[in-house]
């Protein structure tokens, strides 16, 4: 192990044991309640937008292709985002900075159904989505970051475990009143839920209380983890070149960088292929999506408890292995049940690697470096995948949604196979 990965572990039990509160059950913290609370009305309202997005879209051009480089237009701006995001979010009040980025989300998404008002204005979204993804990009590293100072590293897992199981509990209500409100009165109405939804994220963020970080001084001189003021791209290098030195962590960021690329446009051939291949409505679609998510619930209940049992290298090989198996089946089946049991399956199995590989990266971070290395990570995981998104939904449009489906689903399964062969297999870190 490098001398970096090995000063990763040697602020644990420091964090652990700096406050007694964070040995306390999760629901008896107040500031975890509440920060809780407000995640889980943002996602709801995020949820909304995920379906009325790409609905908005299809309904102006009819185009699966569209739908695809509106998603890879957002993705860029999360990757050029991710750039930078770290180096602010390690240098700013992480609580106003997450209160600012929710207000001007509000702003962005709530000028659509204004302008929506006055007709489609398709050119909008490729405007807003961009900045909107790159101010969540940055309200995302912050909100990573501001985790572990709420629980300590003990209960990471099992609070982001719950993070993820009412986030995804939301994303049940979210794509069927998106689905049923779209139907009603059209998609732009479902894009106001999600702007009214970080007003309120903002208003109970403003009360949470979140613990002081270290200071500057008590780091020791040349500490890789000190938050000096250098430059951005420093920044972004210091970050990169602690994952290099974590072999664990070096070894993801690659796999997740082609996972990325074959699984970011998921949503979009899910609704094409509802809409275009099977003839539904968009109150279909909503129940599809909703049916979908009670996997992410139920793969972020049970993550705790499986990474506990099989540790971290089974349980983030294994679930990404059936993730690719769900996705190969999706652009075959003509049932409607099956594209929802399938696509549940996939977003549990998401959720279980994706909370395993959050939760890890948490745990061996040291906390004054804990941004910067959360916003390499994400650069480097989503740097293709906004080129992933526009290429398959493109060859979706060109060659149908079933050949598309079985390329990335395999793609997935080999992943999964590959990662035997490396680090993630031995990790110890359960």
């Amino acid at each position: 192990m490098t001398h970096e990965a090995r000063e990763a572990d040697e602020p644990l039990d420091h964090v652990r044991h700096a406050d007694p509160s964070l040995t306390q059950p999760l629901w008896r913290q107040r500031d975890f309640g509440v920060f809780w609370t407000a995640q889980t009305l943002s996602f709801l309202g995020d949820s909304f937008a995920l379906i009325a997005l790409p609905l908005l879209v299809l309904e102006a051009t009819g185009s699966i292709a569209r739908m695809g480089l509106l998603t890879a237009v957002g993705g860029a701006a999360s990757v050029v985002a991710a750039v930078f995001a770290g180096a602010v979010v390690d240098r700013v009040d992480r609580r106003r900075l997450l209160i600012g980025c929710d207000l001007v989300r509000m702003v962005l998404y709530g000028a659509i159904p204004l302008m929506w008002l006055f007709g489609p204005h398709v050119w909008l979204l490729y405007v807003i989505l961009p900045l909107g993804e790159a101010v969540g990009m940055l309200f995302a590293v912050g909100y990573v970051t501001v985790v572990r100072g709420l629980v300590g590293t003990a209960r990471l897992t099992e609070a982001n475990g719950r993070l993820n199981a009412t986030a995804a509990a939301a994303g049940v209500l979210g794509p069927l009143g998106a689905g049923l409100l779209a139907a009603w009165t059209g998609p732009a109405a479902a894009v106001g839920v999600d702007a009214a939804s970080f007003g309120v994220s903002a208003a109970c963020l403003a009360v949470v209380r979140l613990r002081p970080r270290p200071a500057d001084d008590e780091q020791p001189k040349g500490d890789p983890g000190t938050p000096a003021r250098t430059g951005l791209w420093q920044d972004l290098r210091t970050g990169v070149r602690f994952l290099y030195g974590h072999p664990v962590l070096r070894t993801l960021t690659v796999l997740l960088f082609v996972f990325s690329f074959f699984t970011l446009g998921l949503t979009d051939l899910v609704i094409y292929h509802l809409k275009h291949d099977l003839g539904h409505d968009d109150g279909t679609v909503g129940t599809v999506m909703a049916l979908g998510a009670l996997g992410t619930v139920t793969g972020s209940l049970l993550v705790a408890r499986i990474r506990r049992r099989l540790g971290f290298g089974a349980t983030w090989s294994g679930s990404t292995a059936v993730c690719g198996l769900a996705f190969a089946g999706l652009g075959w089946t003509r049932g409607v049940p099956v594209v929802a049991a399938l696509s549940a399956v996939f977003l549990a199995c998401v959720a279980i690697a994706g909370t395993c590989s959050m939760s890890l990266r948490q745990e061996v971070t040291p906390e004054p470096l804990l941004g910067r290395v959360t916003s390499a990570f994400w650069t480097l995981q989503y740097a293709a995948a906004p080129v992933g998104a526009a290429v398959l939904t493109w060859a979706a449009e060109h060659h149908g949604t079933a050949p598309v489906a079985l390329v990335a689903g395999t793609s997935c399964v080999l992943i999964a196979l590959v990662a035997q062969f490396t680090p993630i297999r031995r990790s110890p870190t359960s």
